[in-house]
């Protein structure tokens, strides 16, 4: 029997015993990896630093921005003249603080004969007691003075002259209409009073006029937190530039440091986004918390309204970042390499692509330059979104979900246009 040539020899054992042994002592020669712990710790601890500095950092945008600037201050509270329940207290206060100086036997004694036949016009009209009539006749005044455009303009005006209410509320400084007493925020009416008086005299009731001048408070914000405020409020305000930043800053650090940066960005956009979440769930507490808090003669539902603007800003601000967030988050992890994501860009890309081949649609040499710079595209597509959200004044939900929808719509007419008019195998018929 011939031996077999063609069969392969088998190895010797020997030299690949040898190599193998080299190879060993190779990979123990070399110097020990570091394990990247310390690394993904810091970066850990920078994601939930910025995490927590998140609510801090809108809380201090808002107290520049809104609080700290006139026009923004005014423009917030402006609303306020045309909302129901303000005008009622409004109303309330002025007609009981009119009331509180209008002695009808008093003056009434005082009135010269001349102007008696007037008085006695005005006083027919009332109907009831003669207090109660009065009171009526007053209140019925305001209500109708509170109701037009001559209040909101003295609002208005209350608001800007004050420099800022709040801001000098918090501050303790200056005096003029807006103040702070012990822990309450007022807005001193006298200008509304003299206006209702004027008004009073018009309609007959001459004695009106010689109301002295009177001076009443409408609380704009009242609670045992407003003297604590006070001390960090002006830091608030220094930081309301520099805290954000420092925030982005972080949440970056912590992404460049980390070992799977698609994996941290997406961590660190969501944290953030529930540091602004745990934010608005406060506000909607302290909301509740105040208003229970507040004493018996303060009218609760203007209170609920001054509150809501006040923090208006502020919970768009909330929105904002937990919207951003939420889409920085997704965005990385769409561009991942994940199963799911991977199955969702092949179900988006095969949904568009059916539709241009269906279309009959050749890019030619745009689809070819738009196939090379897809990537780069869709992020341009995402940042300038993101830009027109941060930059849009006072977006509302509406406002958001437009956005999203227009850089949706052009994702798909970027992903429409991506056509390397590579040859395709036709379907076999």
């Amino acid at each position: 029997m011939e031996p077999d040539h063609d069969r392969p020899k088998p190895p010797d054992e020997g030299a690949e015993l040898a190599a193998l042994r080299a190879r060993v002592a190779e990979l123990e020669a070399r110097p020990p990896a570091r394990r990247p712990r310390a690394r993904s710790f810091l970066a850990v601890l920078l994601v939930l630093v910025a995490a927590v500095l998140t609510p801090l950092s809108i809380v201090s945008t808002w107290a520049k921005n809104q609080i700290g600037d006139t026009d923004n201050y005014v423009a917030m509270m402006a609303p306020l003249a045309s909302d129901p329940d303000v005008r009622a207290a409004v109303t309330d206060r002025v007609t009981g603080a009119v009331m509180k100086h209008l002695d009808v036997k008093a003056l009434l004694s005082d009135v010269s004969p001349a102007d008696r036949p007037v008085l006695d016009k005005a006083l027919s009209k009332l109907n009831g007691p003669l207090t109660t009539g009065m009171s009526d006749f007053v209140h019925g005044t305001v209500e109708r003075f509170v109701a037009g455009d001559a209040f909101a303009r003295i609002w208005t005006d209350l608001n800007r002259t004050a420099q800022s209410a709040t801001v000098k509320a918090l501050s303790g400084s200056g005096g003029g209409a807006v103040k702070l007493t012990g822990d309450t925020v007022t807005i001193d009416l006298a200008p509304v009073v003299d206006r209702v008086k004027q008004r009073l005299v018009d309609r007959g009731l001459g004695i009106a006029a010689k109301l002295p001048e009177i001076h009443t408070d409408f609380t704009v914000l009242t609670s045992d937190s407003v003297g604590k405020a006070k001390k960090w409020f002006r830091a608030l305000q220094l930081l309301g530039f520099w805290l954000p930043l420092v925030t982005l800053v972080l949440a970056a650090g912590g992404v460049l440091l980390a070992v799977r940066r698609r994996r941290a960005l997406v961590t660190a956009a969501l944290a953030v986004a529930a540091g602004a979440a745990v934010l608005c769930l406060a506000v909607w507490l302290g909301r509740a918390f105040y208003l229970d808090s507040l004493p018996s003669e303060v009218s609760q539902p203007a209170a609920g309204s001054v509150f809501d603007a006040l923090v208006g800003r502020m919970r768009a601000l909330v929105r904002l970042v937990v919207t951003l967030g939420v889409v920085v988050a997704l965005a990385a992890w769409l561009t991942g390499e994940g199963r799911t994501a991977t199955r969702v860009r092949a179900m988006w890309s095969g949904g568009i692509g059916a539709v241009r081949d269906a279309a009959g649609f050749t890019g030619g040499p745009v689809g070819r330059w738009v196939h090379r710079a897809r990537r780069t595209l869709n992020w341009t597509v995402v940042v300038v979104a993101a830009v027109v959200l941060v930059v849009w004044d006072r977006p509302t939900d509406l406002v958001t979900v437009w956005i999203a929808l227009c850089a949706l719509f052009v994702l798909a007419v970027v992903e429409f246009l991506d056509d390397d008019s590579s040859p395709r195998l036709a379907a076999p018929g």
